[in-house]
């Protein structure tokens, strides 16, 4: 999900995408999942942000909105 108000259209996210899923709108000049099937949730899109403008969702059903949760490792992680 990219967060248009905080985006500056850099395009940091576009060539830092290792599976070219982000490119630009041709209208506005702001970075729009193209090809979102693609994705393979590497987040280097996120980190790469310096706006904080992208946060990465679940492929598949739904309507997008839902947020990826990190899994928890190490020690104190609980078993489900």
């Amino acid at each position: 999900m990219i967060y248009y108000k905080w985006c500056k259209g850099c395009g940091i996210c576009v060539e830092f995408c290792p599976k070219q899923v982000l490119d630009f709108d041709a209208d506005e000049q702001r970075p729009v999942a193209a090809r979102p099937d693609d994705c393979i949730q590497c987040g280097i899109c996120e980190l790469r942000c310096p706006d904080f403008a992208i946060t990465r969702v679940r492929n598949g059903s739904g309507n997008g909105n839902e947020k990826q949760k990190p899994k928890a490792t190490g020690r104190n992680a609980k078993e489900k």
